[in-house]
């Protein structure tokens, strides 16, 4: 996939990601944008206002936020003129921020972009239902005391029953079925059942274990709340987790016939993820290190009851623009939204038949090694904040890529709603060599 101009990451940072514990967490959505964005600012050698744009991916900013991108920058010290935007594509808006952000400096138009994604799912607002909002425009309406006694004649308990406002975005309204409902569909169509789903949920867990413990995670920068407590590592992993627990659970989304549990899905999680994306020019201007180069990207829609299998239909058509195989990917990076999803991808690759049928292909398009899958565990073990995962992924594939001295890596999503995107990232060392 050509471009004008070449486009590359030159550092990025994380918070790190805290799982949702049933009430508010102790950080909203901007909050964590700066937690992560801060240091990664501080470490540069040019001004936060050098920055031509500001691209945040954010689903569910809150009542304060709109377009929350404009409010990190001003926060951030990017200054008045420096423009700033949110972009919305569900579980990949990170990713489509990075995009967005390339193909303005491949086209010219900028030189240093911050891009990123951040997410509070803990703060999803509590919505009123139509009747109880009908109620509260005659509330206003009402003057004077016999107005005021009649409206509240006409007030029922039922009214009050609020609408959750994260239930309701993780259900897709064409389909009516809610995202878990989509992933057992997919594990029904490709015959994965529970052991495997719960095997893999495990290793997830075991995977950021690991990580964590040899320090490989080095992108996290610690949040400090009001209180002076810390936040250093990614808090929804569980290290003693066994096959014989997760078992235990039951469905959640299809009580009888179902298989997708908690243990083995996607944590409900507040974090932010940011990345500076810099021309050549720019890197030479001000001596930046280069992480790596973006390469080629692709977006492809799929049936919202199958959403789960966006990367595949995604990767396929980034290979065939760029005329890789998945034998050319060193290292890849799925979000796992469920285990059920993460291995239906796998076996719709290699499927000759799904292939030919649905993605046009001559037969299978191959094998993605476990080995070299979300080496260090993914959104099962450390969470899904839905509009920072995209960037995330990115960065860290980075990462791991740089560590392994390997060349080439994938980082790709599926998308509520039915799509799915894929980034092919290269790291320049190796490249070149």
């Amino acid at each position: 996939m050509p471009t004008e101009r070449p486009v590359y990451i030159v550092d990025g940072s994380r918070t790190p990601f805290l799982k949702a514990r049933g009430r508010p967490g102790p950080f909203h959505a901007t909050e964590l944008a700066l937690g992560a964005a801060r240091p990664l600012l501080l470490r540069q050698p040019f001004p936060p206002d050098a920055f031509d744009q500001v691209i945040v991916g954010c689903v569910m900013p809150g009542p304060d936020e709109a377009n929350i991108a404009r409010i990190i920058g001003l926060r951030l010290g990017c200054g008045i003129r420096t423009p700033a935007w949110t972009v919305q594509r569900n579980c990949a808006s990170g990713l489509q921020a990075i995009d967005s952000a390339w193909h303005d400096i491949a086209a010219g138009r900028s030189e240093l972009v911050l891009a990123g994604g951040v997410e509070a799912m803990s703060h999803a607002p509590l919505l009123w239902k139509e009747p109880m909002v009908a109620w509260l425009a005659e509330w206003n309406r009402a003057r004077g005391l016999p107005q005021r006694l009649r409206a509240l004649g006409r007030l029922r308990l039922k009214h009050l029953a609020p609408v959750i406002g994260l239930l309701r975005g993780l259900r897709d309204p064409v389909v009516g079925l809610s995202m878990g409902q989509t992933a057992e569909e997919i594990a029904w169509r490709f015959g994965i059942d529970r052991a495997a789903m719960d095997r893999y949920a495990l290793q997830s867990h075991q995977r950021l274990t690991r990580a964590q413990q040899a320090g490989l995670l080095d992108e996290i920068e610690p949040l400090y709340d009001t209180r002076g407590r810390v936040y250093e590592a990614d808090d929804g992993v569980r290290p003693d987790n066994t096959l014989e627990q997760l078992a235990r659970l039951r469905p959640v989304f299809d009580g009888r016939y179902g298989n997708v549990t908690a243990g083995n899905s996607s944590q409900i999680t507040d974090g932010a993820a940011f990345l500076i994306l810099a021309s050549e020019a720019a890197v030479e201007r001000h001596g930046l290190p280069v992480l790596g180069r973006l390469a080629a990207s692709a977006w492809a829609g799929v049936d919202p009851a199958e959403m789960g299998l966006g990367p595949v239909h995604a990767v396929a058509a980034l290979l065939r623009a760029t005329g890789l195989t998945l034998d050319d990917i060193d290292y890849w990076e799925l979000n796992e939204a469920f285990a059920a999803q993460v291995l239906a991808c796998l076996a719709a690759w290699r499927d000759a038949d799904y292939c030919r049928r649905e993605l046009g292909w001559d037969g299978a398009l191959g094998e993605v090694p476990m080995a070299r899958l979300n080496v260090d565990g993914g959104a099962i073990s450390l969470g899904h904040p839905v509009g920072a995962s995209g960037a995330r992924i990115v960065l860290h594939l980075l990462k791991v890529l740089r560590r392994e001295g390997a060349r080439r890596g994938i980082a790709t999503l599926c998308i509520g709603g039915g799509q799915g995107g894929a980034l092919l990232v290269e790291n320049p060392e190796e490249a070149a060599s």
